[in-house]
């Protein structure tokens, strides 16, 4: 079964802002190997746009390090799992982890609190 994972990136490791990465790695996996990985460029950073630009890719799963309640919200509406908290590293590996049932979620690397209106 195909499955696509998504993963902000800075100079093609996994950033820790949501919002402020460079690239997206999007990493396609096929009955658990991964067969495919791309870095492709995001829309213009605004609230909202990154969700929705993932989901109508087929993203299915996002890495990252942490990101802000709206960008949360917006994934369970798609119906794509996030984890969070994850440290810096290549997007394979952690993709990796994910499907070695190694990918646990940590603390929220952009906990702002409640009246933060980043969308990273």
């Amino acid at each position: 079964m195909k499955k696509l994972f998504a993963v902000p990136t800075v100079d093609k490791k996994l950033c820790a802002h949501f919002g402020q990465c460079e690239k997206f790695a999007v990493v396609e996996t096929f009955d658990g190997k991964i067969v495919k990985k791309e870095f492709l460029s995001p829309p213009e950073h605004q609230p909202g746009t990154f969700p929705r630009f993932l989901a109508a890719l087929g993203v299915s799963t996002i890495i990252s390090g942490g990101m802000g309640q709206q960008a949360q919200q917006l994934f369970s509406q798609n119906n794509i799992e996030v984890f969070m908290g994850i440290n810096s590293e290549e997007p394979s590996k952690l993709v990796e982890y994910y499907l070695n049932n190694e990918l646990k979620n940590g603390n929220n690397l952009c906990d702002h609190g409640p009246d933060h209106e980043c969308d990273h």
